[in-house]
């Protein structure tokens, strides 16, 4: 019997058969025919390539392209677990079967945990015909979940850069929109300012709707500028005491939060790991919603911090108007409103920006509502300092 391997095939019977490449790892040509007829009974077209050695097996594998392997675990110049060595430097994903004479449990559960399918004793080839059909199947099914795996990753990118060219695109129209728009703008008020009573009453309308829209639409472009730089922009993370971030956004409310005599409270904050800015960036617009967005009295804001591993767990609490639960999605949606522009200012891009940079950030954001008694927004950051920048900080 060479090295090179011997090739055997069955005779086919009637009707059509499920056709098998094997390679067989064997030294004994009757256990081999033995393997072979029990595979013949059970209706397989087998078409086997015999090997005793390792070059045999590497020629076996390039010339035969095998479905299954079938190896002896031990033979006198080479072991069946060599084979599974051969598979996996060569990245070949086909399933090894033992077929031996004597394996205890111990060899066998080490030879499973090495990558062997499943092992098969010579004095019960019965069931190797099966554990084959269940081997081809797992093997199938594997390369559907990897098909799978590959796509998604495939769609993930794809994504990733459809998300990356939008962002671009936003900002970049609303970086060079700017300057056309305070040109339309500007002539638009300077028409009002010179002709104001020198034309008729419509005259003064429409000059008055086109230089507010032109405003407006300057304010809309500001805030999706602001919005994607949140996604351009890479984030300068250190250490930030919360605490002396809330009082930064106190002075930066102090006009609101005189004109609304609102209470601002909050416990001891933890220093975490994020970039400051943009932190300072959360804490202004879900304290500054919450004065905006208050009810009859005098707004009642309280920040809180807590542990919730791997998290802190951050609630902004208030006793304003409250946001009815079929909407507490919504509001995080860029340019979303709940309200008409007469009765609250602001374009609806506050919280989606929180939204971005806690995301970026690795946290999460939502809110727990109750309509007409306040709301309690809720965001996490990442526990301490990662270990790649710790030696930084």
């Amino acid at each position: 019997m060479s090295g090179a391997g011997t090739k055997l095939q069955t005779a086919t019977s009637v009707g059509p058969k499920p056709k098998l490449r094997a390679v067989l790892v064997e030294d004994n040509a009757l256990d081999a025919e033995l393997v072979l007829r029990e595979l013949r009974k059970e209706s397989f077209d087998v078409s086997a390539l015999i090997v005793q050695d390792e070059a045999g097996f590497a020629e076996a594998l390039r010339s035969h392209c095998p479905e299954v392997v079938l190896a002896d675990y031990n033979l006198p110049n080479w072991t069946g677990m060599e084979v599974l060595n051969m598979l996996r430097r060569q990245n070949l994903d086909i399933p090894v079967i033992l077929v031996t004479g004597a394996l205890g449990d111990v060899n066998a559960v080490e030879c499973i945990r090495q990558g062997a399918t499943d092992y098969v004793l010579k004095d019960g080839l019965a069931r190797l015909p099966e554990v084959i059909r269940r081997a081809l199947r797992e093997k199938y099914e594997r390369g559907l979940r990897h098909q799978a795996e590959e796509d998604l990753a495939k769609k993930v990118d794809e994504l990733a850069r459809s998300n990356a060219d939008l962002e671009q695109f936003a900002y970049v129209a609303s970086h060079d929109l700017q300057e056309p728009l305070r040109m339309v703008a500007a002539y638009t008020q300077l028409l009002a300012e010179r002709y104001r009573g020198k034309l008729d009453e419509n005259a003064d309308k429409f000059i008055g709707y086109a230089s507010e829209g032109a405003l407006r639409m300057q304010v809309l472009i500001q805030d999706l500028l602001a919005f994607s730089r949140v996604g351009r922009a890479n984030a300068t993370c250190s250490t930030v005491d919360c605490n002396v971030v809330m009082e930064e956004v106190r002075k930066s409310l102090a006009s609101a939060i005189q004109e609304s005599k609102a209470a601002i409270n909050f416990a001891s904050l933890p220093t975490v790991w994020a970039d400051r800015t943009q932190m300072a960036q959360v804490f202004q617009n879900l304290i500054g919603n919450a004065i905006k967005f208050r009810g009859k009295g005098s707004p009642e804001i309280f920040m809180h911090a807590e542990k919730a591993d791997p998290n802190w767990l951050f609630s902004v609490r208030d006793n304003g108007i409250g946001i009815a639960p079929e909407f507490a999605e919504n509001i995080f949606v860029v340019f979303q409103r709940l309200h008409a522009r007469t009765e609250y200012p602001g374009n609806g891009i506050g919280l989606a920006i929180c939204k971005k940079i806690i995301e970026r950030g690795g946290g999460k954001i939502w809110v727990e509502p109750q309509a007409g008694s306040g709301s309690t927004f809720k965001f996490t950051i990442p526990l301490g300092i990662p270990d790649e920048k710790a030696g930084k900080a």
